[in-house]
């Protein structure tokens, strides 16, 4: 089993000219973690795990590597592995060769660079494959055979940058599950760059949520999912319920008030600054018959999706617009457009959340 390494990040800056890509980031990731750095496309994740790799330099900030600085010493001298979003295998070496490269570059022993080539390739599915060339392999193949070159140099941290991204679909979930058995079975420390919520829910341990070159919160997918820290996270990571509004008193109670003259009260003790949304999933709330939920918003149903296992429903409340996810039945009748319905909240299911 290779020995797996921890990485801290420390106060790191980067800046290209005028664009300030990373902000004072800040992240600490244990030894045989799986990690992701997930964010919409220009938030800084590349940078940062390119910054880890080697292949950019922080304005200002550390990054350690088994409790190491690594800021002076080359990519190749970091004992890092990375994987790259395009393969970037060799056209006209066999998978061996290609496999073999890190290693012959490295000027290993023969015999060694063999035994490391023929133990990668098996742990990946790919010794029958390693006389052909990449123009003969699937998307798949080839993303194994460049995930095998990585791991036979036995790197402490192995970097992934969307390694997933230019697989179909089906394939993607098989691959994945793949990456996150090997990962385990070699106990290496990995990070994940990816801007699809649903692979780093699938396989990483934890999850940091990047926007405009800042961490808006680190945590497990369920921790980001239950408790997002602000309205980015909250948006970003699954379906949610936004609605914006204002806190109105009435008889010594507290009202959000959202347009259209819509009013829910404010649970005591809710924490909220003036600039706070609403925010719940639409799992969360419920529709039913008018008058069968007792304190129940009315609403009017403007959209129906069927999604096989749950049904979605767009409601409009006041002025508003929400998603609420409903359980398939057979057999049971469907609400309409046009339809009114009671719609129930609980108030445990509620957040409150800044942007």
């Amino acid at each position: 089993m290779i020995q797996a390494a921890g990485v801290s990040i420390r106060n790191v800056n980067v800046s290209y000219g005028a664009n300030h890509v990373l902000k004072n980031v800040s992240l600490e990731i244990a030894p045989g973690e799986f990690f992701a750095f997930l964010g919409p496309s220009g938030c800084g994740k590349t940078t940062l795990l390119r910054l880890i790799a080697g292949f950019n330099q922080a304005d200002s900030g550390e990054v350690r590597i088994a409790g190491q600085d690594v800021a002076h010493l080359p990519p190749w001298k970091r004992d890092v592995g990375m994987v790259f979003q395009s393969y970037a295998l060799w056209p006209h070496m066999t998978v061996a060769r290609n496999v073999a490269f890190g290693l012959e570059e490295r000027r290993r022993p023969r015999a060694e660079i063999e035994r490391r080539v023929a133990a990668a390739l098996e742990l990946v599915g790919l010794s029958p494959l390693a006389r052909r060339r990449p123009s003969q392999l699937s998307g798949g193949q080839q993303q194994r055979v460049a995930l095998a070159r990585t791991i036979a140099v036995e790197p402490k941290v192995l970097l992934l940058d969307e390694p997933l991204s230019n697989l179909d679909a089906r394939l993607r979930v098989q691959v994945r599950r793949e990456l996150r058995d090997l990962q385990q079975r070699l106990g290496l420390t990995a990070i994940f760059v990816t801007h699809d919520q649903e692979e780093a829910n699938t396989i990483c341990d934890r999850i940091a949520v990047m926007n405009d070159g800042v961490v808006q919160q680190v945590g497990t997918p369920m921790e980001l999912y239950e408790r997002p820290a602000n309205l980015f996270v909250a948006g970003f990571l699954g379906t949610a319920n936004i609605l914006e509004g204002r806190l109105v008193e009435e008889s010594g109670h507290r009202l959000f008030e959202i347009a259209g003259g819509v009013r829910l009260p404010v649970p005591d003790g809710s924490a909220m600054g003036p600039s706070a949304r609403l925010v719940f999933r639409p799992q969360h709330a419920a529709v039913a018959r008018p008058g069968s939920a007792g304190g129940a918003l009315t609403g009017t149903v403007i959209h129906r999706e069927f999604l096989g296992a749950t049904v979605r429903y767009a409601l409009k409340i006041g002025q508003a617009e929400i998603s609420v996810d409903a359980s398939f039945q057979s057999g049971e009748q469907l609400f309409a457009p046009g339809d009114s319905v009671d719609v129930t909240l609980p108030r445990e299911a509620i957040l409150w959340l800044s942007p």
